[in-house]
């Protein structure tokens, strides 16, 4: 790399990602150091981040922090504020990713293929949710991530309990139709979509256990899709990426129905960068080991930087 300054890596956070943004900071600040760089951690504190920034010396910021303040827009916000630039989506990518369900409105918009779903307010009165969507379905809240909160509902006397987890991670539910098939992930690097990954668990779905607990779930990377469906997907990740505008880095999840169609699910602004995390695994499966993802990311934010 060119001339770098000092690189603040952002984790932690108040959010309920917490742990595993401190895991995927670690990382990332390992890997830094690593390469020789001028890098600092910050356990973000949302009231005194400002503080944090100024006494950190940093000229950039590596941003892994997960979920809520971190990952919708707010950090990005405190940062442009600041004047530091930073990895990843800017304000308005970061909040539209986070929401759920108004991503899903701009992708149907453009044309692009979203599951069928409703969105409840907390308080508000709840629909006939089997009749709508049949069975099953799942309920999960609108601005949360790591499957938090998210329950999938095989029979009505289900449905209760699912709501009030759900409504404890946000005011905003969204109960979307099952598409019964494969989950896939693609991420995005650079403005280039990477191998796609096909994901399956024991579990009912792919819940926080088996994204960071569990040892059962398996990554088939070779996907098995064919390298049709492959580019199709990547084709696909890159349009709802940028039609959020995203930048640097990124996921986009997917589901993949009976009759290979797949669905958009959500992106990802700040994926994991754990042990178990899906972007360094595509990564290395296009040849860049952990050390050189971080890099690439840092790199992308350095030449926006540089080219003003």
């Amino acid at each position: 790399m060119s001339e770098m300054p000092r690189v603040a890596v952002l984790y932690g956070g108040p959010s309920g990602e917490r742990e595993v943004s401190l895991e995927s900071g670690r990382n990332v600040l390992q890997a830094l150091l690593q390469q020789g760089l001028d890098a600092v951690g910050i356990d973000v504190e949302a009231r005194r981040i400002g503080a944090q920034l100024h006494a950190s010396g940093a000229g950039m910021a590596f941003n892994v922090t997960h979920g809520s303040f971190g990952e919708d827009g707010v950090l990005q916000g405190c940062l442009e504020a600041q004047g530091i630039p930073y990895t990843g989506s800017a304000v308005l990518a970061a909040a539209l990713s986070m929401d759920k369900w108004r991503s899903k409105q701009l992708w149907r918009a453009e044309g692009l293929p979203v599951p069928e779903g409703v969105l409840l307010q907390r308080g508000a009165k709840v629909p006939d949710l089997c009749a709508m969507l049949g069975l099953p379905f799942y309920i999960k809240p609108n601005r949360a991530g790591s499957s938090l909160g998210v329950s999938k509902i095989k029979a009505a006397g289900d449905i209760p309990a699912a709501l009030a987890a759900a409504f404890a991670q946000d005011s905003e539910v969204i109960c979307e139709g099952a598409i019964l098939g494969r989950e896939a992930t693609v991420a995005v690097l650079d403005g280039q979509a990477l191998p796609p990954i096909v994901i399956e668990t024991p579990r009912e779905f792919y819940d926080y256990t088996a994204k960071y607990l569990a040892d059962d779930t398996r990554y088939l990377l070779p996907s098995g899709l064919g390298e049709d469906a492959e580019r199709q997907l990547q084709a696909l990740a890159l349009r709802a990426f940028a039609a959020l505008d995203g930048r640097d880095w990124g996921r986009v999840d997917f589901m993949i129905d009976a009759a290979d169609e797949p669905f958009l699910l959500e992106m990802n602004s700040v994926p994991g960068m754990t042990s178990h995390s899906l972007v360094p695994m595509a990564a290395a499966a296009a040849g860049q080991d952990f050390n050189a993802l971080c890099s690439t990311i840092l790199r992308a934010a350095q030449r926006r930087v540089e080219n003003g």
